[in-house]
């Protein structure tokens, strides 16, 4: 199974930013010391045009430029400097090759290291997502895929971030090609949410059993919108801040609660066939050992369904 990262692109934040810059960094290196079957690959950068399929291009030169103003870097969360540019652009390049790697190439099953920047919207970004990674990534695939094979390429986003994907919901309001579903806190940021095609809100201190049956109904609502025919493609946002000692999080969901849920969401798309990207999305645990732990687990169940997947493909 192969995986994408940018964490060589470090950004300079001020001492005690809340963000957990070495997050990153720390995945990497333990998907690569305990996960052997997994293939890391530095991601490759997302271009201008590629970020234009899902972003105005007022937006991308301001970015590019350093031309944002100081409410825009504060609604961010992150001063502007190039480092945050190329982070931005690979964080992007990397659900990209994800996505193309399992559509494309066979795999069915691949993941970004990071991304899943579901706050950024067509015309600004937010919540420390300056471009989303998802919504550039699922035009750009429907564009190879109609030009491969001349029709049309339904998505299917399914965000468990503890966090709602508004920019995401925003990007594909009115676009019936792309399903996005949206499992996340009910009093937690964004505290405006958008209109996801299918919202389930959980309350604060939500524990294993009602977010796994509430997951378990959600997926059956979204595969039942689609009864004329499953998406030709998934993104999984495998959000790490549902857990219990996650900072932001608000719920109460445990490391074996989480590994659960992606066994649930990857076992329903491989019955159905779907390749899927998965990302990384939000973690800001107490302790950041444990919010890698969780991801390294999401990579590891990834790695399982991989295998499966493989052992079904014709040789």
């Amino acid at each position: 199974m192969r995986a994408f990262h940018s964490d060589h692109f470090v950004l300079p934040l001020p001492a005690g930013h809340s963000f957990p810059m070495t997050k990153y960094r720390l995945l990497r290196e333990a998907a690569e010391s305990s996960l052997p079957g997994v293939r890391v690959t530095e991601a490759p950068p997302a271009s201008d045009g590629e970020l234009a399929l899902a972003h105005d291009p007022a937006w991308i030169t301001a970015v590019v430029q350093g031309t944002t103003s100081a409410a825009q870097q504060r609604e961010i969360g992150f001063p502007w400097s190039e480092r945050m540019v190329e982070r931005a652009r690979r964080s992007v390049g990397a659900t990209v090759a994800a996505a193309r790697t399992a559509l494309f190439d066979g795999e069915h099953v691949a993941a970004n290291l990071a991304g899943g920047t579901h706050h950024a919207y067509a015309h600004k970004g937010s919540g420390y997502c300056v471009f989303n990674d998802v919504a550039v990534a699922a035009r750009l695939m429907q564009a190879e895929w109609n030009r491969r094979h001349r029709r049309l390429l339904r998505v299917l986003v399914i965000d468990l971030d503890v966090h709602q994907g508004n920019g995401t919901a925003s990007i594909f309001a009115d676009d019936p090609t792309v399903f996005t579903l949206s499992l996340h806190g009910a009093k937690n940021f964004p505290f405006r949410k958008e209109a996801s095609d299918l919202d389930v809100e959980l309350p604060d201190g939500c524990t294993d059993a009602p977010y796994l049956q509430a997951l378990d109904v959600a997926l059956e609502q979204a595969f039942a919108r689609h009864a004329d025919g499953p998406p030709g493609l998934a993104f999984y946002l495998a959000g790490a801040d549902p857990h219990e000692n996650d900072r932001l999080g608000r719920l109460k969901i445990s490391s074996a609660g989480l590994a659960e849920r992606d066994r649930r969401v990857l076992a329903a798309l491989q019955a159905r066939r779907i390749p899927v990207a998965l990302s990384m999305a939000g973690g800001y645990g107490r302790d950041l050992a444990t919010t890698v732990d969780v991801q390294r687990r999401t990579l590891e169940i990834a790695y399982a369904s991989w295998l499966r997947r493989a052992a079904e493909s014709p040789p």
